[in-house]
């Protein structure tokens, strides 16, 4: 009976081995294929992110090949007009040298009519002074009326001088000062176009007379009127 008991013991202890081992068989399997399942989805997941960055890389490249493009329209468009404002300029510069040019050659071709001296010791311009007074006015007055043609077709230069007492860049501003006194009283009195004037100050440059006296530096302190036609 003993016999029987220890032969029927180990098998049913193998019995419960076996079940064991294909549980723990079962289990593995298992396992593994849950494993099998994520590395498969992270596999899409990283395959989706992949497509996704070459989109995008795409796109990126794309846009810069449209800022490319820009900038390149940008530039010859800025070209362009650089060379646009040169040419413009040159042409500006070409109308003003002609200009120069049919002035220079209109006033070398006119002659002489009058010429007037307004100067302090005749009691016009005060020393230092760029007034125009009442007397220096009458002169111009007269001057204008012994015209015997239309003032409007007439050409003046108009000369600014002082004596030789301060400096050389206070002599010339008042010089230039009376010179356009006189050119301001022609335009608005007796309404002769400005573009038939022209002032010029050479303060103390081209005196009358010696700056020596006092009468000398007073005729030095003048305005000289020429009418050329």
């Amino acid at each position: 009976m003993l016999r029987k008991l220890f032969v029927i013991v180990p098998v049913a202890v193998l019995a419960v081995g076996g079940s064991t081992a294909c549980a723990t068989k079962k289990f593995v399997q298992t396992s593994v294929g849950e494993v099998n399942d994520k590395v498969d989805s992270l596999g899409r997941s990283v395959e989706a992110t992949q497509e996704r960055t070459r989109q995008n890389e795409g796109k990126i490249a794309e846009v810069d090949q449209k800022a490319q493009a820009a900038g390149q329209a940008a530039s010859a468009a800025d070209a362009a007009a650089r060379q646009a404002n040169s040419a413009a300029a040159a042409a500006n510069s070409n109308a003003n040298a002609v200009g120069g040019k049919v002035d220079t050659l209109d006033k070398a071709t006119r002659r002489l009519i009058f010429e007037v001296v307004l100067s302090e010791d005749s009691g016009n311009f005060k020393f230092g002074k760029a007034d125009l007074p009442d007397e220096a006015k009458q002169k111009i007055d007269e001057l204008v009326s012994k015209l015997t043609q239309d003032p409007k077709n007439i050409y003046l230069e108009i000369e600014g001088h002082t004596d030789n007492v301060g400096g050389k860049e206070i002599n010339e501003k008042v010089g230039m000062g009376r010179a356009e006194a006189v050119k301001r009283y022609l335009y608005e009195k007796h309404h002769i176009p400005l573009h038939k004037m022209n002032v010029i100050s050479y303060g103390e440059e081209k005196p009358a007379a010696p700056n020596t006296t006092k009468e000398g530096r007073a005729q030095n302190r003048r305005v000289v009127i020429r009418i050329l036609a």
